[in-house]
């Protein structure tokens, strides 16, 4: 009887120790679940950054107005006959 209850008391540690420490043990499952919500939103800001892509690459398909836009933005272009004004605010003045 005290060979059967010192088994099972050894057998008892043994999964313990597997369940704390071992492979798939709680600590282990927390980090990769913490790990898992990381992936999860880098996930949705790529996501998100592909369908704003995916807009710009339909917009320049579908006509020249996004092509336009573009070049007046990005390259500061003007049409012909256009008259570009740029409004420069005062500098401070270096004695004050």
């Amino acid at each position: 009887m005290r060979l059967l209850i010192m088994a099972l008391i050894i057998a008892f540690i043994g999964l313990q120790y597997r369940l704390w420490f071992g492979d798939g043990s709680l600590s282990e499952v927390v980090q990769l679940s913490a790990e898992l919500e990381l992936q999860k939103q880098k996930l949705r800001e790529l996501e998100e950054r592909n369908r704003k892509l995916e807009a710009q690459v339909l917009d320049l398909q579908s006509g020249l107005d996004a092509y336009e836009e573009k070049a007046r933005n990005d390259l500061g272009m003007i049409k012909k006959g256009e008259t570009f004004f740029q409004i420069v605010s005062p500098a401070a003045s270096a004695g004050n």
